[in-house]
């Protein structure tokens, strides 16, 4: 094997990778196939760098993925089976093992298709800062999309010394994210980090817009300042994207870290479960409705609208809830609409091959 082979080797093992037995007893088939196993760091067009036990090394994808599915490409944080160099060739790419989670978006071209973000995450760390106005409608999409991803979700409100009553912003954020935890944290003063380490667990990704504090927030877990970050503008409190692509990071106390760049889009992909657990106090509520398939707009016996009269809901959290979910719809009915496309084109080349034969035979008649 060429010395060009290996991008460069370090002290790590797939082990702190994150690879345990349930990925050693996915991985056994390929094993007996003479495959490598691998995680992949980092993902790009026609190559990919992957952890394996013998170092970090740049592995090719033969044929780019099929572009006809969108999530088949490997992602960040995909277990995958390599083909090993040989004397003519470098690694190859040969499988990418089933995916125990993974956090999807809707691509920004807004497509049918989804924009796999990072593969079998343990917890998602959803990163809000406390630096400027609370936007709770970007942290509830935030949370259906970590929620959908089968991943436990994390508030971490971040650069707590920049406000002037982090508690009561924490209160604030806790009634629009049930079932989470809620963090407040300052990578400034170090307040809510041990707290916050103890809390994360697995293989970690940080997700929020830019300027929220993720890549000050990794560098604080990782002990080092190993990601770029840089400050918000003054005029608007947003940040430039100082993280260029997603890549994993082993933390210095077990686990792993996986630092994306900043989203300015966070559009939903098929999050119907996501929606569910992001606003459970709604759902909870609709067990209740007269109407079984009660939408809460204006329906006589609606449990959901009596909560909202009465002050136990507010009206922006439904309302919230109400775009969400004709977003989600939407996605969905565009999947379907290419799904028939697809089945459809199918049927046609079938057609069409059928028609070629027949005529072939007619011809040596």
């Amino acid at each position: 094997m060429s010395q060009s082979t290996f991008r460069h080797a370090q002290p790590y093992s797939l082990a702190d990778y994150g690879w345990d037995e349930a990925c050693a007893h996915a991985f056994a088939p390929h094993r007996d196939a003479g495959l490598i196993p691998a995680r992949i760091v980092r993902a790009e067009r026609g190559s990919c760098e992957a952890v394996t036990d013998a170092g970090i090394l740049r592995a090719e994808i033969p044929g780019a993925a099929d572009q006809k599915n969108a999530l088949s490409p490997p992602c960040t944080g995909d277990w995958a089976a390599l083909r090993p160099a040989t004397t003519n060739h470098g690694p190859v790419l040969h499988a990418v093992l089933e995916r125990r989670t993974a956090l999807v978006r809707s691509t920004a071209s807004r497509t049918s298709r989804g924009q796999v973000l990072a593969a079998n995450i343990d917890t998602v760390a959803v990163t809000v800062s406390l630096g400027t106005p609370l936007k709770h409608g970007r942290t509830e999409r935030m949370l259906s999309l970590a929620w959908e991803s089968g991943a436990q979700p994390v508030v971490v409100l971040t650069k707590a010394d920049q406000c002037a009553d982090a508690q009561l912003a924490a209160a604030e954020v806790s009634e629009v994210a049930p079932g989470t935890d809620v963090l407040v944290t300052s990578a400034a003063t170090g307040l809510g980090l041990d707290t916050l380490t103890a809390v994360l667990n697995g293989t970690i990704v940080l997700l929020g817009p830019s300027g929220a504090g993720k890549s000050t927030l990794g560098n604080q877990l990782l002990g080092e300042d190993r990601l770029a970050t840089a400050a918000v503008r003054d005029v608007d409190g947003k940040g430039r994207h100082t993280t260029a692509w997603r890549e994993l990071i082993p933390l210095p106390g077990g686990g792993v870290l996986l630092d994306t760049p900043g989203l300015r889009a966070i559009g939903l992909h098929y999050a119907q479960d996501g929606l569910e657990q992001s606003f459970a106090e709604i759902d909870r509520l609709a067990q209740d409705c007269r109407f079984t398939d009660c939408a809460h707009v204006s329906e006589p016996g609606c449990a959901v609208l009596a909560a909202v009269e009465a002050g136990e809901i507010p009206q922006r959290r439904l309302d919230s809830y109400h775009q969400l979910l004709r977003e989600n719809a939407y996605a969905a009915s565009r999947t379907d609409a290419r799904l028939r496309t697809d089945r459809e084109a199918a049927k046609k080349d079938i057609t069409r091959h059928l028609r070629a034969t027949y005529q072939f035979r007619e011809r040596q008649l």
